[in-house]
């Protein structure tokens, strides 16, 4: 169950004022947001999607956590769209499957509650969590010292929305790297995001924390780096969230505490001063997290 070490302060206590970047809420603009996608970035969703520079997603996710539009006419339309694309549907159907793994977490939550606040596998009830208030405060302020994660969570900081690659890597590095509970990111997200939703939301951290129905292995670890080159390889991202790297060439910008002192020092960059050393070396956190699992729950898995 939820112990008091759970508890997240609200998000203006480290510092951030939010709000201004919210969407604006209404029917009308539900409605506009579903037609410019379904028009012009839903052929090409399989493709862009997990690609955070471009903007690709749809942006409806606030919306249908207000009520403000439906499924059914996200449907409707995304079958509209695939009339339109016979001949490459896979954008529209990649789209569709991404609106039934919401329905799922709905159907997971309606029949088995106690996920609202314990994990789904009651093996997972056992995973030593770690208690580190520096660490879930520099995740919370985009500080950890790996560029990607950091500028996952000051788009959060900034817009109340965060694109769901970045939702994946954040949740993995809280949760695997920091070995801190996955309820204390789910409830820092509950307060953050513009499209918080119960199930949704905590079926995505149990997937990340390996805690869930059907959640990703405990031994797959997101490596922040690589997911940062094989999703932001320009670093474009990174540089409009994280400006005290922006002068990094494309190769150091993923990983700067890696570059040359010559490089970090034309670009302006100086490690512990103006960004932060990584507060976690990942392959050693990889090895803790896993043993950590592995010891709760008690599995013989080659890793």
């Amino acid at each position: 169950m939820l112990g008091e070490s759970l508890d997240v302060p609200e998000a203006s206590e480290y510092g951030f004022a939010r709000k201004s970047g919210y969407p604006l809420a209404g029917e009308r603009q539900a409605k506009a947001a579903l037609a410019v996608f379904c028009s012009e970035r839903i052929a090409e969703y399989d493709r862009t999607r997990n690609v955070p520079a471009l903007d690709a997603t749809s942006h409806v996710s606030p919306h249908l956590r207000a009520g403000t539009l439906g499924i059914r006419r996200c449907v409707w339309r995304a079958m509209e769209a695939r009339e339109a694309n016979r001949e490459r549907p896979a954008g529209v159907d990649t789209w569709l499957s991404e609106l039934i793994w919401r329905d799922f977490y709905d159907a997971i939550l309606a029949h088995v509650p106690r996920v609202a606040v314990e994990p789904f596998l009651e093996k997972a009830r056992r995973v030593p969590w770690r208690e580190s208030e520096d660490d879930f405060r520099a995740w919370c302020e985009g500080r950890t010292g790996y560029p990607f994660v950091d500028a996952g969570m000051r788009q959060l900081e900034a817009t109340g929305w965060m694109h769901n690659r970045l939702r994946m890597v954040v949740a993995s590095f809280l949760t695997k790297d920091l070995l801190i509970d996955y309820r204390r990111g789910e409830r820092y997200f509950e307060r953050a995001l513009a499209d918080a939703d119960l199930a949704s939301n905590n079926g995505g951290w149990q997937w990340a924390a390996s805690t869930g129905t059907d959640a990703a292995p405990y031994f797959r670890v997101f490596n922040p780096v690589t997911q940062s080159t094989t999703f932001d390889p320009t670093g474009a991202f990174i540089r409009r969230w994280v400006p005290e790297l922006r002068s990094l060439d494309e190769r150091s910008i993923h990983a700067p505490w890696r570059a040359a002192p010559l490089v970090l020092q034309s670009a302006n960059v100086t490690l512990g001063q103006t960004y932060p050393f990584p507060i976690v070396e990942h392959g050693e956190a990889r090895v803790r997290a896993i043993a950590a699992y592995k010891a709760s729950f008690g599995d013989s898995v080659k890793t």
